[in-house]
């Protein structure tokens, strides 16, 4: 089946969460080898290694895209597709008609970044110089990033996600014009065309420690949520972001560490502090792999209570 053909619109009224699909890397900040779109378009198969510097390995990534798409081999990048398409199913199943399930995917530059650089890196190095010395090339991988990532929001919606989470996890180290061009514009595009195929789709867009340039996002990319990271307040975002509707966020993932009562007080604050509309109570980032199982509990406990 290929994907963006059909809306399986199913109990949109749901309060609680479960977050599947791919592309953001324990939510888009980890490495990018696990993500289908970073070899969507590799039509030499999953086991292929592009190695060089950022230039060669971006060039060769764009002619096996170039060659996927004028080709067969189309098949082969779908089929990355459907493993997680199968999955989805079964849990989109398996769920309480209670609890919504929401797909994800990795903004086109945070995606980049990885494929670029083979790996994550702390500075986004890689596609940074790319980015400064061939801007056109650059450019055309973005594009095809971009298309990869409606098909695969895409095929997550029609599985069973109910709602869809852009996740830009490297977003904050774009500036200026940079911002607009890698991180704003595409996932307008993202958005955009996810909506025409899908109505009523709701989409939450994360460009992570965008700092100002959180203010107005969600009203310039078309989404109807942004997801904020903790190196902003929630009092300052309450004024100066939730004004134009819906927040997500903001508590800093170790909490889920440490506990304690810090936990239960700074839960408490951010919801007090978003109180005046609309929020869906998250953490900053992804939860990290130390996070005691507990202390999700204990933050259950007291957001429910």
């Amino acid at each position: 089946m290929r994907p963006g053909q059909q809306h399986n619109k199913r109990g949109r009224g749901r309060n609680r969460h479960r977050s599947s699909g791919g592309g953001g890397g324990g939510g888009g900040g980890g490495s990018g080898g696990g993500n289908p779109l970073s070899r969507v378009y590799d039509s030499n198969g999953p086991d292929v290694k592009v190695r060089g510097n950022a230039q060669t390995v971006a060039e060769k990534y764009l002619q096996l895209a170039r060659d996927a798409q004028s080709s067969s081999d189309h098949v082969m990048a779908e089929s990355y597709f459907q493993h997680a398409e199968h999955y989805l199913r079964i849990l989109s199943e398996a769920l309480p008609k209670e609890t919504t399930l929401i797909g994800f995917a990795g903004g086109p530059w945070t995606v980049a970044s990885y494929m670029i650089a083979g790996r994550g890196t702390p500075d986004q190095g890689p596609a940074h110089a790319l980015k400064s010395s061939d801007r056109a090339t650059f450019q055309a991988i973005i594009d095809l990033l971009t298309d990869a990532t409606v098909e695969y929001l895409s095929m997550q919606v029609q599985a069973g996600a109910e709602v869809v989470k852009l996740f830009d996890s490297w977003a904050g180290s774009l500036k200026g014009q940079d911002f607009d061009d890698f991180a704003l514009a595409p996932a307008k595009r993202i958005i955009s065309a996810l909506k025409s195929r899908h109505p009523g789709l709701p989409v939450i867009a994360f460009p992570r420690e965008a700092g100002e340039r959180y203010v107005g996002f969600a009203k310039a990319v078309g989404a109807d949520c942004v997801a904020l990271d903790n190196s902003v307040s929630a009092d300052w975002a309450a004024g100066h972001v939730q004004k134009d509707g819906c927040v997500q966020g903001n508590l800093a993932p170790g909490h889920m560490v440490t506990g304690g009562p810090a936990l239960v007080d700074e839960a408490q604050r951010i919801v007090r502090a978003f109180s005046g509309g609309p929020h869906i109570f998250n953490l900053g980032h992804g939860i990290t792999p130390e996070a005691d199982p507990a202390n999700v509990d204990v933050l259950l406990r007291a957001l429910r209570g």
